[in-house]
């Protein structure tokens, strides 16, 4: 992994409490200029996507990173994602844009047989592609704005107030929303299926922002990261996955 692309922060063991949150730093280190739009996950084979992709991976972090690469797969070409007791993402920042439709093509040939996103225990993830927004911190509830001013007080960086992350976790009904084991900043919905093989997904981000933190917001806020990861920290699991085809395209005009 190229050491200058790598983004893991020096910060105490207690922001562990906080695992989703890291994921965001990554784009809090780079350049807004570089955030215009969402790059393709496309590039030379072994090697991670070009920037602004970057790995950002938890602080302190004491376990292997997930490992990313491009890859030859079926014909064609996928960004490869395996966790071996490991935690990281891959995330591309975005200049505070609208948020559209997120479109993309996963599959997982390995399943974390002891994930459970109900508890800590079990808080792990096949795999994910998460979305990052530029909620209000006015609109988050007290306790938890000041979990957010200690850990970037820690960090020295800003954190976003909500996260949506699209898991791969057939164990639940499809579009089941859950909140993070650890953290309600960051909240999920299941998708995928039981038995390997390709999927597509096309998501409104902005309906699914509501059905997730509409208990905070009656409003979408702009889109500031989008994420992809796995995780088997928490369970010691190997999980293996592939994304492909992802994409961020404007949301269709409304009706008349």
């Amino acid at each position: 992994m190229n050491a200058a692309r790598s983004a893991v922060w020096p910060a105490g063991r207690w922001q562990r409490l906080l695992p989703a949150l890291a994921l965001a730093l990554g784009p809090a280190l780079l350049p807004a200029s570089q955030a215009a739009g969402l790059a393709p996950l496309s590039g030379a084979t072994g090697a991670l996507p070009p920037a602004p992709w970057a790995f950002a991976g938890l602080p302190d972090q004491r376990f292997p990173p997930t490992r990313f690469q491009l890859d030859a797969v079926e014909g064609g070409s996928a960004l490869r994602v395996e966790a071996v007791g490991a935690y990281g993402n891959l995330v591309h920042p975005l200049a505070a844009v609208p948020a559209g439709e997120l479109a993309w093509r996963w599959r997982v040939d390995r399943r974390l047989p002891g994930a459970d996103l109900r508890t800590k225990q079990g808080d792990d993830t096949s795999l994910k592609v998460c979305a990052m927004f530029d909620l209000p911190r006015s609109r988050v509830p007290f306790i938890e704005r000041q979990l957010l001013r200690l850990a970037e007080s820690r960090v020295g960086q800003p954190l976003p107030n909500a996260t949506l992350c699209y898991v791969w976790d057939p164990a639940w009904p499809r579009d089941t929303v859950l909140p993070n084991a650890y953290t309600r900043r960051v909240r999920y919905i299941t998708l995928g299926a039981a038995e390997p093989g390709w999927q597509r997904e096309r998501r409104t981000l902005a309906a699914d922002f509501l059905r997730a933190f509409g208990d905070e917001s009656p409003t979408v806020p702009a889109l500031i990261a989008i994420a992809v990861g796995a995780d088997s920290d928490n369970t010691g699991g190997h999980s293996l996955g592939w994304v492909g085809d992802l994409r961020l395209d404007p949301a269709p005009p409304r009706a008349p």
